[in-house]
């Protein structure tokens, strides 16, 4: 509604014509509005042919500027800006917005599209109707002038643009004659000829042209604004709103973890709960298995399904060792293919062994994430001496791609 008002309102109250009261029949501000709608117009055209030829469906310019512009709104940057020291309730709404962002960005985009159509459909309109609420008052003439163009071409130029407007209103161009006479000349005194037949053609043309295509794209807009509401696909296997369906329930998480080739201590035990705890509520129940030596996991327990109710599987693996996907990730794919599964790297005992030499730490890790990826998910680094921040947040993005069953 606003949109309404305050286009209708800014057209109205836009001299299109000029304080002079000439019309420079080649040159009046109103042109450009009529061009830029034309522009519009084959944008949309254009965008929506090369969707088409291409068959994709990436999520197109405005959908990441309607991002932007919201995420701006509310003032909350990306997850990648947080700092240490933002509160957790910070942290929710920021990991919120972030997640509503790029769930709802296909609606947040057609009702935007759908506000500008608008937006340019009243500004159109208040422009005709400042044409007339002016021509009641005042004397408008109408006249042209050129450096280059003769009155044939310039006519000739006139009657295609106006072409549309003519045939509906049966207002006849003026011929070649009576339009040389219309023409402007510097220091010459001309008066020009009536311009009510030309403020009619221009009304009319900025209806054909402005005020009814962007009415129907508006409503197509809407209506498909309307359906996205109604549609809209909720990443309902996300683990928050998991956690929301279980408490709503008065069910509890239950994890099994299964370390591979290196048994967790005590402390470790107690730091994987407390990771947990912050991922999935505080009721979550973890069951932690016998390791499983290396090389057996083609054994018959690896085998054997995991414990009813497991909400989520986690392969636990020791940094130190090396990464192969003959072994751990056929470890990581049979849990997979039982329940959600994520990879946890307990990097603490590496950690403290090579602490003076950062370097090999990092390509060990990198290693880890290169077999993650091609198992389609991210590896957790936890270190059981040190639990932090982002391992939570790194076991949460973990669980929104889960490892692969797939071989």
């Amino acid at each position: 509604m606003w949109a309404v008002l305050i286009g209708f309102v800014a057209g109205m109250l836009a001299d299109s014509i000029g304080g002079s009261q000439r019309i420079n029949l080649l040159a009046p501000p109103l042109w450009a509005v009529l061009v830029w709608n034309v522009i519009v117009y084959v944008l949309l055209l254009g965008h929506g042919l090369a969707r088409l030829l291409m068959r994709k469906t990436q999520t197109g310019g405005l959908v990441r500027l309607t991002e932007r512009v919201l995420r701006v709104g509310r003032g909350l940057p990306g997850l990648s800006t947080l700092s240490a020291s933002a509160s957790g309730s910070a942290k929710a709404l920021q990991g919120f917005a972030s997640e509503w962002l790029r769930v709802s960005a296909p609606l947040s985009a057609a009702r935007a599209t759908t506000l500008l159509h608008v937006a340019a459909a009243s500004l159109a309109a208040g422009l005709i109707a400042g044409l007339y609420l002016r021509g009641l008052v005042l004397d408008y003439r109408a006249a042209w002038e050129s450096t280059f163009l003769s009155a044939v071409n310039a006519q000739a130029i006139l009657a295609a643009v106006l072409a549309p407007a003519v045939a509906l209103s049966k207002i006849a161009l003026p011929d070649a004659a009576t339009f040389e006479a219309m023409r402007s000349i510097h220091g010459v005194a001309q008066t020009g000829a009536p311009a009510g037949p030309w403020l009619h053609l221009l009304a009319l043309t900025l209806l054909i042209v402005v005020v009814l295509p962007r009415g129907v794209l508006a409503l197509v807009c809407a209506a498909r604004a309307h359906w996205l509401a109604r549609h809209l696909a909720l990443p309902l296997n996300n683990p928050y709103f998991q956690i929301l369906v279980r408490a709503r329930h008065g069910e509890v998480a239950r994890v099994f973890v299964a370390p591979y080739a290196s048994t967790p201590s005590a402390r470790a035990g107690v730091a994987l709960r407390s990771l947990m705890a912050k991922v999935l509520g505080d009721t979550v129940q973890i069951e932690i298995a016998d390791t499983l030596a290396f090389g057996a996991e083609d054994d018959a327990p690896a085998h054997t399904p995991l414990p009813a109710g497991t909400t989520l599987a986690a392969a636990l693996f020791d940094l130190a060792a090396t990464p192969e996907a003959e072994n751990q990730g056929h470890f990581a794919r049979l849990l997979a293919s039982h329940a959600p599964t994520v990879m946890l790297i307990d990097e603490a005992a590496f950690v403290q062994r090579f602490k003076a030499d950062p370097a090999r730490i990092a390509q060990r890790r990198d290693a880890w994430r290169v077999l993650a990826v091609a198992l389609g998910t991210t590896p957790v680094f936890v270190n059981s001496d040190a639990m932090d921040e982002a391992s939570a947040r790194g076991m949460t993005l973990a669980m929104r791609s889960p490892v692969s069953a797939a071989s």
